[in-house]
């Protein structure tokens, strides 16, 4: 194929793919609306509509040859034919059909490009086979009753309103453009900063000219008083020297005005321009990051969909309502948030809300809800809530988690409040789950929604109320290219702060600062506040210098999620606009560092990490004694019971290079076996095994009082809702599925297990 044409290709596939995803995603929506809707005449328009789409998508899928695809298409057509004239019944069972449908399509095309392998084949035959069965277990129509499809009118060109017009331009292509028109803010810094110079300049040449007022009106004395000293008998003799000097002095009064009328001319021609540049960049980047404004919508329609499929699979009846969907923010925010927001409703779903029979129990609707609520804020920020009336966090087994994994002295977990308490889920390794599954239990989630809300330059918090429900809200900046950020300084070194995680800025009277338990605490709000030295969580050397004559230091005091520390600095400088720069991919990850930012005098200013920093200034300030105590402990022994010597070989590798010492067995009897004659602090076990099943094993263990209080991991291919409910009763402590098995998953859990 000639590259000319290769190329076409790519671009019209790479177009197919845009417009085949659009048509999923409005099949999925057009499934969800018309399974709640109870109008008739409504429930007509989406079929039509959910026809259409099928049909468009099957004539792109046609045009790019793409077989697969046009396949079910086809077969999709025929049943939604069949269920717009009824002879198909609406059920749950055939909406889960439908979904299943459009599930498999999405898999047709993320695989379309590459080859097409034996599982793609497969799945493509038994999503028409599924569909085939459908429609020959449907009745025949009579004649009469054939549908007739009428093409929607197109418009021609002039009957389109202009303002409706649009067009389709990559992504990339305007990332680009608002990362050039983002650079202009440099320079409108820069030309802030020399008009700046220039005024401090005009103003020195004023204290200057004063004081050159009083020395030119000394010398004018001078001549004068050497004419009269000129000759002996008194008559008036110049000296030459004398006679210059004053002439000098004389040009050069007029060479100072000159000079002052010409920097004041410059001063004023550079504020103009700065005034005239900055107006233009900021509304440039206004425009710009406007175009790459994305409602929320945009992400939310994924959810319906997510909810139906999880309270679905969990035996559970949930409701997703959705406000402020119309908002919008930067699409870059919405890339980063979505993990985020996902993992907060599957998290209420799994633990939050309750079965039917629970919630008529309780006395509620047997349908729970949940809620994502978004709303706009002053100061460039956006509030989402995510809401569940199901059962609440358990505060109890939170604390409980807190203090088995030392977060706080058991006296003062005891004094804390409920929702204190509540604010540790976000802790790594807190968890309230009675098991690990392929959901929740590891205690990793919710730390890293704090964590990635954080990154964003957001807050998360937690409010809960037992049999009520539980309520997460983020607030989120509205862009992520420049915010307002506090300079400060640390020896010779400058770093910007968010302003928006800094509660004041000030100075603090060293007698205030006192020593509480080896640390540095200051006074604030009838409170002790950790006291740390930036310098010394950056690791920078201090330079020796004379002791500091005055009174007081200053400090800049952050807090994070109510977590309050004072930073003491050299000197806090000001506050202004900066542009956040990565530092690239050569440093994903830096700790302490955020990014970078360059000031109008040129000079690039670290910009620091403050969820990083808070966590350094803990670490200062205590010893690190765990470390020792894991290097002393002895070599964990682990059994492991699988049945595939592919399976078993790479789990027993995994764990041994991770340090554990590792002993196999084929089956479950093999394995209790085991169990009676050596020690061992975990046992990883498949389910399905000859023999002895791996929740047969697990009872054998329960049951056992010597072994009764043993770790179990179940690691298996059956992801059924029964099966983790069956390994939930026999007491497994983790149920991890093969088809989202990690390695890393693996290990965190059994380290949080032994």
């Amino acid at each position: 194929m000639p590259q000319k044409d290769a190329d076409f290709l790519k671009k019209l596939l790479a177009t197919f793919k845009v417009e085949a995803e659009e048509h999923l995603k409005a099949l999925s929506s057009g499934l969800l609306e018309l399974e709640k809707s109870p109008d008739v005449i409504r429930q007509t328009v989406l079929i039509e509509t959910i026809f259409r789409e099928a049909h468009s998508l099957k004539g792109a899928a046609r045009s790019v040859n793409v077989t697969d695809m046009e396949a079910v298409c086809q077969s999709l057509e025929s049943v939604l034919s069949k269920f717009k004239r009824r002879e198909i019944t609406a059920s749950p069972e055939v909406f889960d059909l439908f979904h299943r449908i459009v599930n498999g399509l999405g898999e047709i095309l993320s695989g379309f490009e590459s080859a097409r392998t034996p599982d793609l084949k497969l799945k493509t035959e038994m999503l028409t086979q599924e569909l085939e069965k459908i429609v020959k277990a449907a009745p025949l129509p009579a004649r009469s009753e054939e549908p007739k499809t009428i093409e929607p009118k197109q418009p021609i060109l002039s009957e389109r309103p202009s303002s409706d017009e649009t067009i389709r331009i990559s992504v990339t292509k305007l990332d680009s453009v608002l990362l050039q028109a983002e650079e202009l803010l440099s320079a409108k810094l820069a030309a802030g900063e020399r008009a700046r110079k220039l005024r401090e300049v005009g103003t020195d040449l004023a204290a200057w000219k004063k004081e050159w007022a009083k020395v030119h009106s000394t010398v004018r004395t001078i001549r004068p008083s050497s004419e009269r000293n000129g000759s002996p008998n008194g008559s008036p003799k110049k000296d030459p020297q004398v006679s210059k000097l004053l002439e000098w002095l004389d040009r050069d009064s007029t060479r100072i005005q000159s000079l002052e009328s010409k920097l004041a001319a410059l001063t004023l021609s550079a504020d103009q321009d700065q005034r005239s540049l900055t107006g233009m960049v900021d509304h440039l980047l206004e425009d710009t990051k406007k175009i790459l404004m994305f409602p929320f919508s945009s992400l939310l329609e994924i959810f319906p969909k997510l909810v139906r499929d999880l309270s679905r699979d969990r035996g559970k009846e949930v409701e997703l309502v959705i406000q402020g969907a119309e908002i919008e923010i930067d699409r870059r925010i919405l890339e980063e948030i979505k993990d985020p927001l996902v993992h907060l409703v599957r998290n209420g779903i799994d633990h939050g809300i309750e079965k039917p029979a629970e919630r008529e129990q309780k006395r509620k609707s047997p349908r729970g809800t949940m809620t994502i609520a978004v709303s706009q804020r002053d100061g460039g920020k956006v509030e989402i809530l995510v809401t569940d009336d199901g059962t609440g966090i358990d505060v109890a087994k939170v604390r409980s988690a807190v203090q088995r994994l030392g977060l706080v002295s058991p006296e003062e977990t005891e004094r804390l409040g409920e929702q204190e308490v509540a604010g540790f889920i976000f802790q790594s390794g807190v968890s309230t789950s009675p098991i690990v599954t392929d959901l929740s239990g590891r205690g990793l989630g919710l730390a890293i929604v704090r964590e990635k809300v954080e990154k964003l330059g957001g807050v998360v918090t937690v409010e809960t109320h037992a049999g009520v429900g539980t309520t997460f809200r983020m607030v989120l900046p509205l862009t992520l290219a420049t915010f307002r950020g506090i300079i400060v300084r640390v020896e010779d070194h400058l770093f910007v702060l968010r302003t928006t995680h800094v509660e004041r800025a000030g100075r603090v009277g060293k007698e205030e600062i006192k020593t509480v338990e080896n640390r540095e605490t200051i006074p604030l709000d009838g409170q002790a506040v950790s006291l740390v030295r930036l310098g010394d969580v950056l690791g920078l050397s201090r330079k020796r210098a004379a002791a500091d004559p005055a009174d007081s230091v200053p400090i800049v005091v952050l807090d994070l999620a109510g977590k309050r520390v004072a930073f003491q600095v050299d000197e806090v400088l000001d506050e202004r606009e900066v542009l956040v720069k990565s530092l690239g991919r050569q440093l994903p990850r830096v700790r302490n560092i955020a990014g970078a930012t360059v000031l109008g005098t040129g000079q690039v200013a670290p910009i620091l990490n403050v969820q990083d920093l808070m966590k350094s200034a803990v670490k200062s300030a205590a010893a690190p004694v765990r470390a020792a105590e894991e290097t002393t402990a002895r070599r964990k022994s682990v059994l492991v019971a699988e049945d595939s010597i592919t399976a078993r070989t790479l789990v027993k590798n995994i764990l041994e290079s991770a340090g554990y010492h590792v002993k196999t067995a084929v089956d479950g009897v093999e394995a209790l076996t085991a169990l009676k004659t050596e020690l061992f602090d975990l046992v990883v076990s498949d389910v399905d095994m000859p023999r002895m099943s791996g929740f047969d094993l697990t009872a054998k263990i329960r049951a056992d009082k010597k072994l009764s209080e043993l770790p179990v991991v179940l690691v298996t291919a059956l992801e059924s809702r029964e099966d983790r409910e069956r390994g939930i009763d026999v007491g497994a402590n983790a149920y991890i599925v093969k088809s989202s098995f990690d390695q890393s998953n693996l290990l965190e859990v059994i380290r949080r297990l032994v």
